[in-house]
């Protein structure tokens, strides 16, 4: 087969886990099949050493006339088989050939994410539509993803497939070491218990109300005396575009005991979720959601929502909240804190959980979707060809 696959989205968020390690685990995987790379040439040096049978293929991103035309061009003279897109962003149309699409979430399309004019989102709805429709297979990373994009844009289940994420490897190398505890202490100034948040910052990640529910523990601890120095540590991406977080901190009254460390390398973050008392998560909506299980491989007591696909990732292995509930994420963040019997038991579970999810049986089953859509399309041609 020959599969192209577009990688001109790599620096997204979710998106560029995904893709890294959808392409690592094809060249574990198979030798045999020819992979095309398509997008800017720095984007292939991210994923690492790859195999003769990967090939890169620049490409310009894809916010012009020209690159609508040159991805047509390219794929056809390519001879490609089939185009994997692994997003919802951008895709093009009238392809030569099928093409499969990953479905990470359905938010830009929920009511708590629109924005802008009425018929711009309306335009935007149906072209996704549109897009969905037309694959000749879609791979759903969850079961409740798969569910939104049944009811949301009206497509059979049968063309569907759940191909659930995992974490990336690197969080699988074991317990952080003393000299791992010193680089906190000495680069980060961290030498203190703390709660820890790890992931985007946006408006659905629910940070306001960790923010109040760290406000309130803080309260309740310091009437039993315990935790006086207990701090909350917030990792994510660029902080100034919400000021609303600042405000909550300030009115919270916890300006001392909440940091905001933007982005870490996972070599570093794997040190934080090692050294974590908890790890809080309360999402609003999560296509998958793969902090929970990050922190689970550290073996790290996760609290996180009781909503979206996340029952679904975590299983038994965390504790669920609302995620609305102001209160109960408080009254829970306490309880994980100060329960020893339940922090073993959650850890126990966690590490259980974790070993449910598997990049190399994930791959195997995007391959196996791959082959299903290249032989049905030769024997459409067959057929065809008899007429």
């Amino acid at each position: 087969m020959k599969i192209a696959i577009d990688i001109r989205w790599m620096n997204e968020f979710g998106v560029g886990t995904y893709t890294r390690n959808i392409i690592r685990g094809l060249a574990r995987l198979d030798n045999e099949n020819e992979f095309f790379l398509l997008g800017p040439a720095q984007k292939v040096s991210e994923i690492g050493q790859l195999p003769d049978n990967f090939r890169a293929v620049p490409l310009p991103s894809p916010d012009s006339a020209k690159a609508y035309f040159q991805y047509h061009g390219v794929v056809r003279r390519l001879g490609c088989q089939l185009v994997h897109i692994p997003h919802l962003f951008w895709v093009p149309h009238h392809l030569p050939c099928p093409y499969v699409v990953t479905v990470h979430d359905v938010l830009e399309h929920m009511y708590r994410a629109r924005n802008g004019s009425g018929i711009r989102r309306s335009l935007h709805f149906h072209l996704t539509r549109r897009v969905l429709k037309n694959a000749a297979r879609i791979f759903a990373v969850s079961h409740f993803t798969k569910l939104e994009v049944q009811k949301l844009f009206g497509i059979p289940p049968d063309r569907i497939e759940v191909v659930y994420n995992a974490i990336d490897p690197r969080f699988l190398t074991g317990h952080a070491s003393d000299a791992d505890r010193e680089l906190l202490a000495e680069r980060y100034q961290i030498a203190y218990p703390f709660l820890l948040y790890a992931g985007r910052i946006s408006p659905h990640k629910n940070l306001v109300r960790i923010i109040e529910a760290f406000s309130a523990l803080k309260t309740e601890l310091g009437k039993q005396d315990l935790y006086p120095d207990l701090k909350l540590i917030i990792i994510g991406d660029e902080l100034s575009k919400h000021p609303d977080l600042r405000r909550t901190v300030v009115r919270g009254g916890v300006q001392n005991d909440v940091r905001f460390l933007g982005f870490v390398p996972i070599e570093v973050l794997r040190i934080f979720y090692d050294a974590a008392k908890v790890f809080v998560f309360p999402s609003l909506y999560e296509g998958f959601g793969l902090p929970p299980l990050e922190a689970m491989a550290h073996g790290t007591p996760v609290l996180t929502s009781n909503s979206s696909s996340i029952p679904e990732v975590v299983g038994n292995a965390a504790v669920l909240v609302n995620p609305e509930n102001l209160f109960e994420i408080m009254r829970a963040l306490q309880r994980v804190l100060l329960d020893q019997i339940l922090r073993e038991r959650l850890r126990q579970a966690g590490y259980e959980q974790v070993k449910k999810f598997s990049w190399d049986r994930s791959v195997s089953e995007v391959l196996s979707g791959y082959r299903e859509v290249v032989c049905a399309r030769i024997g459409s041609e067959a057929r065809a060809s008899v007429r």
